[in-house]
């Protein structure tokens, strides 16, 4: 073979394989991308549902004839909610953030 025609061929291959590689690295990242909606999906179905129990709670919470005095603030409220929140979201958070281990 010329040395022109082995070089052609060798670029050839190269681009073969380099079209295989970008294949396998975009099924790779659709995978992570579907993982993380999937992920985003159930935080917000917990979030949502930690939103309406939060409210839920503190509206039971003031319709209970205590004094205005002794009602806690709204601000109270809220930071008892987001105390909550970050509860649930530790206990949803994924221990381990690197790639996975095939």
């Amino acid at each position: 073979m010329k040395p022109l025609a082995l070089q052609k061929q060798l670029l050839i291959t190269e681009s073969e394989l380099n079209r295989a590689q970008l294949t396998q690295e975009w099924r790779t990242m659709t995978e992570e991308v579907h993982s993380l909606a999937h992920r985003a999906g159930t935080i917000s179905s917990v979030v949502s549902l930690t939103a309406a129990l939060v409210a839920g709670l503190a509206f039971f919470r003031r319709q209970k004839s205590a004094p205005a005095a002794e009602r806690p603030s709204w601000l109270q409220t809220l930071l008892k909610g987001a105390g909550l929140f970050s509860s649930v979201w530790q206990s949803f958070r994924p221990q381990n953030c690197g790639p996975k281990d095939k």
